[in-house]
């Protein structure tokens, strides 16, 4: 009895997550799911907190890469770069659809996927609304890019350091791994979007003859996020955690930046979305209760067989699993999962590798699949578009599987 009420519990948490019942922020339902499961005795207060202790390096990232994400957005940094790709557009939608597709990628590979989403997003929106065209197919790159080039580095995704845990590979053996199959996610993410959207690319579009100029104050936040990006590839090398070196650097950059204004501070401070942290949280204590109902025993089975496969067909049952897992419970929950069934069966390289490439990827099914599409839609309401989750899917269904079979493909046949 306990176990289904566990169950029911987590179902209805993360349900609200996902739908915002009410529309209550997404961290209400997370932590309200907690709450009930302490307060029932279905989960001690000791193995819940034990829970929440473990997300402390993806606290500290997600803190450090939201007050760079504010910092830039506050000086025009990202604007300056949707502009840039605007004026470069010279009239041509198909060129400024490939230029803006550039900079989402490198956005998400160095600043992680929720930059992408919750910054980049409004950026793009006003350049593409200055440009006279039309937003859609614009709007999707900021969202599908978001994850087909979350798995490039490890601060590319905080559901990396969630899988890996203390795991976590050097740089070099990240990039040996990784980045091939991070190349095919994110060429054949283009393709499909690019064919997708071919009809809306026709005409022209305004042409811009000065980009937005960057402040002194903006140049020094570029700067700010140039070097956090070098800390991080420089602690990944050496295998270190993550959370830290962005949280003490993103920090730095913005008493640097402010020149530690009182103002200026409390500005930034107020642009950070914080519930993503009692979110997470949240979460977390919902996968450690799930664990308790017999969860982890069940994947870390089917992982198991997917290890005893051939190499191929082990890292396809693994990847397109967790990604139809992901797209039912959304990725952080099925990523903390999997990270935790991933320790109880065999060395299995190939599988952990091919887990991290669902729970990154497998999300550009659906609009519940990764926190950053779900981030992604609140700020497209806030500038008054939006998609419905039947539309997203019918992209979705066009757009991630072709990916995710060639990511995984790659992954696997790498790792042989």
């Amino acid at each position: 009895m306990s176990t289904t009420l566990i169950w029911l519990i987590a179902a209805a948490a993360i349900a609200g997550v996902l739908f915002r019942p009410k529309g209550w922020p997404e961290a209400v339902w997370a932590c309200l799911g907690a709450l009930i499961l302490l307060l029932s005795g279905l989960l001690p207060l000791s193995q819940a907190g034990a829970a929440v202790a473990k997300g402390s390096d993806v606290y500290l990232f997600l803190t450090g890469m939201m007050l760079l994400s504010e910092l830039a957005r506050r000086q025009g940094v990202f604007d300056w770069l949707a502009s840039l790709a605007v004026k470069a557009a010279r009239g041509s939608p198909r060129r400024l659809f490939l230029l803006v597709y550039l900079v989402g990628t490198a956005v998400t590979v160095f600043l992680s996927n929720d930059a992408t989403a919750v910054v980049l997003t409004p950026a793009v929106y006003a350049a593409v609304k200055k440009a006279g065209t039309k937003t859609l197919p614009y709007l999707l790159i900021c969202a599908f890019i978001a994850n087909a080039a979350s798995f490039v580095l490890p601060i590319s995704n905080p559901a990396n350091l969630v899988v890996y845990g203390k795991h976590l590979p050097a740089l070099l053996r990240w990039l040996r791994t990784f980045l091939v199959p991070s190349i095919c996610s994110i060429l054949a993410t283009y393709a499909a979007l690019r064919w997708i959207s071919r009809r809306d690319l026709e005409g022209v579009v305004e042409n811009i003859s000065n980009a937005a100029d960057l402040s002194k104050e903006g140049r020094l936040a570029a700067w700010g996020i140039v070097a956090t990006g070098a800390l991080l590839m420089g602690a990944s090398s050496f295998g270190l955690d993550l959370g830290l070196p962005t949280c003490i650097s993103a920090a730095v950059a913005v008493v640097v930046v402010t020149k530690a204004k009182g103002k200026a501070l409390v500005g930034i401070s107020k642009g950070v979305s914080w519930s993503v942290l009692p979110l997470v949280a949240g979460l977390f204590v919902l996968v450690e209760a799930v664990n308790r109902a017999g969860a982890l025993r069940e994947l870390a089975s089917v992982l198991d067989n997917c290890a005893r496969m051939p190499e191929v067909w082990g890292s396809m049952a693994a990847s397109f699993g967790i990604a139809g897992l992901s797209n039912l419970v959304n990725n952080l929950p099925s990523g903390l999962l999997a990270g935790g069934a991933l320790q109880t069966i065999r060395d299995s390289p190939h599988v952990r590798d091919a887990v991290l490439i669902g729970v990154d990827l497998g999300p550009n099914l659906s609009v519940s699949g990764s926190l950053a599409t779900v981030l992604w839609l609140i700020v497209l309401r806030r500038e008054g578009e939006d998609i419905s989750a039947w539309e997203f899917l019918k992209t979705g269904l066009l757009v991630m599987p072709p990916a995710l079979f060639l990511a995984s493909l790659a992954v696997s046949l790498l790792s042989q």
